[in-house]
């Protein structure tokens, strides 16, 4: 995860992830960098005991409320400012420990970003960063012990200042309707870029996979000149599939407020992402399979393997969720859909629209192949035209392509197979273990090949 936070960026002059261990060092008496309502300084980690897990969860669910901020542990402050190193330890044990405290303590559990920041002459120890970014799922409420009781406080915390001050009936209120509201416009969102994407690939008739991310907190990519070069070099080079290095995209052009890209040729069913200047983004990326015919040599099912259909959703989430956090400025949760469909005139949005022209929709299974007949075993003999499924994801889960991917595509990928019988798709667990050989033969070389690139079997 790559927190960003502006204003402390611009005090220390880099990324948070890009510190070193003598840039926060010289933070030693310079007022500039005392506490605020983004920035605290603890001298030592809190203690184990019920004081000190109330107090943790209280100083990262208050950042979250209010604009995000940094704790920085490991330095001691007088009067706000910072006074003097001590360096804490960064071992695995206390970072698992902080972990669990503020998962178990807060509610809804509090994004954040630790980031060790290790004294070079003294391994082991350093100082700790835990960048919390703000968030579009607050309120949060600390839910440990209560060390002091207050008749007062409602366990709702924020940032005041360079204090922490709790907040009353009404700002919950507030913070609650705010997250309802926000919740409404992401899902909004999504279905208007889904649509501008199927509106624009309303003639398409064979299968598409339409995969779709949204930030929970949007960015901004600026596109001029000298950018839209960098992008369109950024995207040209980006391979489209994962274990298929040679796979890339052909064209990057500018469109209203995103770019729009393709896989090349032939135009009329190639890979076609739209990326948006808030970080939302969403592509189609046509789907193989078998085409059955009557004997008249007309369509009569179309089929494709689940494989067929992980594969690409796998491959996709990455690509969006890289566009959001490395080109906007994006970070932390997103919100993340995928519609399959037999051919874009399925597509929900595409209901209304009558084209006397247009051939009828082939039926559309997602059925597994018997490899003594190499014919399709139905789970179920219903075919269905379209299938969608949603999930929360972590941006940066997804574009470091570890286990967060394979856990967000299981997510996406079983709900989706549920429209065609399937309880879970039997290619990734919940809990991110793959079987590639479980992919079709057309993609499980490309898994295989990535899982162990990426230490993934």
């Amino acid at each position: 995860m790559v927190t960003r936070l502006g204003r402390i960026e611009g005090l220390l002059g880099r990324r948070l992830n890009e510190l070193d261990y003598r840039s926060i060092a010289e933070l030693v008496g310079t007022p500039e960098a005392a506490e605020g309502e983004d920035l605290d300084y603890k001298q030592a980690h809190h203690s184990k005991d019920d004081h000190g897990r109330a107090e943790l969860a209280k100083d990262i669910a208050a950042f979250a409320n209010h604009t995000g901020g940094l704790l920085v542990i490991g330095m001691a402050e007088s009067k706000g400012v910072p006074s003097k190193v001590f360096d804490v330890d960064l071992d695995d044990a206390r970072l698992r420990h902080i972990r669990q405290v503020i998962m178990a303590n807060t509610a809804p559990p509090v994004p954040y970003e630790p980031i060790p920041v290790p004294n070079p002459d003294a391994p082991g120890t350093g100082f700790l960063l835990l960048a919390v970014p703000r968030s579009p799922a607050g309120p949060h409420a600390v839910t440990a012990p209560v060390s002091r009781p207050s008749r007062d406080a409602l366990r709702y915390p924020r940032r005041g200042g360079s204090r922490t001050e709790w907040l009353t009936e009404t700002d919950v209120a507030t913070a609650y309707r705010a997250r309802f509201t926000a919740a409404a416009e992401r899902g909004q969102r999504l279905a208007d870029i889904e649509e501008d994407l199927v509106v624009a690939l309303a003639d398409r008739t064979t299968p598409q996979l339409i995969v779709t991310v949204v930030p929970e907190q949007a960015g901004n990519m600026v596109i001029d000149s000298a950018r839209f070069t960098r992008y369109r070099q950024e995207i040209l080079d980006t391979p489209l599939y994962l274990g298929r290095p040679a796979a890339r995209f052909r064209s990057v052009k500018v469109g209203p407020r995103r770019l729009i890209v393709n896989e090349g040729a032939p135009v009329w069913n190639n890979t076609r992402a739209e990326l948006h200047r808030d970080g939302s983004a969403t592509v189609a990326l046509p789907l193989g399979g078998t085409v059955y015919v009557d004997d008249y040599e007309e369509a009569e099912l179309h089929t494709v393997e689940p494989g067929d259909v992980v594969y690409p959703l796998l491959c996709a989430l990455p690509f969006l969720a890289a566009h959001a956090r490395d080109r906007t400025g994006a970070s932390g949760l997103a919100q993340a859909s995928v519609t399959l469909v037999s051919d874009m005139a399925a597509h929900p949005t595409q209901a209304k629209a009558i084209d006397l022209d247009r051939s009828d929709i082939v039926p559309f299974r997602v059925d597994r192949i018997n490899p003594a007949t190499g014919r399709p075993q139905p789970l179920t003999r219903v075919s269905h035209p379209h299938a969608s499924a949603y999930a929360g994801v972590l941006l940066d889960d997804l574009v470091d392509c570890e286990r967060g991917l394979l856990q967000a595509t299981a997510d996406l990928a079983d709900e989706l197979l549920q429209t065609y019988g399937y309880p879970e798709t039997g290619l990734i667990t919940r809990a991110g273990e793959l079987n590639p050989v479980g992919f079709s033969e057309r993609t499980s070389g490309a898994v295989t090949e990535w899982a162990q690139q990426r230490g993934l079997l």
